[in-house]
């Protein structure tokens, strides 16, 4: 950064400074970037940028904002350096060894939400409430149900397994729900915490291999007031579950990166995120393969599996779905850019 005095440098100055700065390294989405960074160096919003363009930096403001440039630079996602990442209109905590949300994976939300009014229509969830209820509508009290035998098998396992290992009080509700959905492949959270505030006659069991994804996700389903209503639990895949039709919803974002695409990944996405979080083996079907394989056994009769593929791999992800012949309807849903990015898939009735 070539010298200038203490205090010349306004807001829009160095934000135009950076942004050429970042196009002239290479760096993906440089005036975001820029704008992202000095509002988390100056504690304001990227709107207050713009209206309080003409104001001078500190010092000490301008040092801070310098580091962040330079670490930017080498390859360090934004989200790292700032904390945060918003997703489905939802601020996540977001830490270093932990996937950091992508805008395709809102897809999969909306693709989970469509079909959760086919649930509260086929009487397996809520009661005639639709997935787009408020969070603070009270759900229709639903009638008895078989899941307090799975909150029993919870118990002490995915409260208790967290409880030892990361801080705040344990998990209690009495909220009794409607229906239970699964998601495998935690993460941050921001899927299931998006889901729950969603679905608010759902109760939610999250799996993640990481306790690392784990912590986190637990702390953004408390920053986001769904935490009462998810249990998290440290497995792999599905094998700590009895593989029960219990499950109204079972949705996924696996690994699906194949090994020979892996080399070419962006600096900030190969050197800076979990490999487990993004590698899947010779054709990115590593772990989608089988948990395709096996989700019908967890899931009940009219309920739904949704799985996050990468490009190509659909077609074959419902092959996988078909050969088990356990589902009564199969479909895709595309992404922004025109790839099928979900494959859905109904369990049939009695089979």
């Amino acid at each position: 950064m070539k010298a200038a005095a203490p205090g010349s440098w306004t807001i829009l100055e160095i934000l135009r400074w950076a942004t050429d700065y970042f196009r002239t390294k290479g760096v993906a989405e440089p005036r975001a970037s820029a704008e992202v960074l000095l509002a988390h160096a100056l504690s304001l919003s990227r709107l207050d940028l713009y209206l309080k363009y003409d104001q001078p930096l500190t010092p000490p403001e301008l040092a801070r904002f310098k580091r962040l440039v330079i670490r930017r630079r080498q390859g360090e996602p934004v989200a790292y350096l700032t904390g945060h990442k918003e997703f489905w209109s939802l601020d996540f905590h977001i830490t270093p060894g932990v996937l950091i949300p992508r805008p395709e994976t809102e897809v999969l939300v909306s693709a989970a939400l469509e079909v959760a009014k086919d649930l509260t229509e086929s009487g397996v969830g809520g009661g005639g409430q639709g997935s787009q209820t408020p969070l603070q509508s009270s759900p229709k009290p639903p009638p008895p149900t078989p899941y307090r035998g799975l909150e029993g098998e919870l118990e002490g396992r995915a409260g208790d397994h967290l409880q030892k290992k990361s801080p705040g009080p344990p998990l209690k509700s009495p909220f009794q729900p409607a229906a239970w959905g699964l998601e495998v492949g935690v993460g941050s959270g921001a899927v299931v915490v998006a889901l729950a505030r969603e679905i608010p006659w759902m109760a939610w069991v999250a799996l993640d291999l990481s306790l690392t994804a784990l912590t986190v996700a637990r702390d953004n389903a408390r920053r986001h007031e769904v935490a009462p209503r998810i249990r998290f639990l440290q497995a792999d895949l599905l094998s700590s579950l009895k593989p029960e039709a219990r499950f109204a919803l079972l949705v996924a974002n696996l690994p699906y990166v194949p090994r020979a695409e892996w080399e070419q990944l962006p600096i900030d996405i190969r050197d800076f995120e979990p490999k487990e979080a993004l590698l899947a083996g010779e054709d990115g079907l590593a772990l989608i393969r089988p948990l395709a394989l096996e989700a019908h056994h967890y899931l009940r009769p009219g309920g739904w599996l949704a799985l996050e593929v990468g490009p190509g791999q659909a077609h074959q992800v419902r092959e996988f779905l078909q050969d088990r012949g356990a589902y009564d309807r199969l479909d895709f849903v595309q992404d922004y850019h025109g790839i099928n990015r979900v494959v859905r898939a109904r369990r049939r009735a009695g089979g």
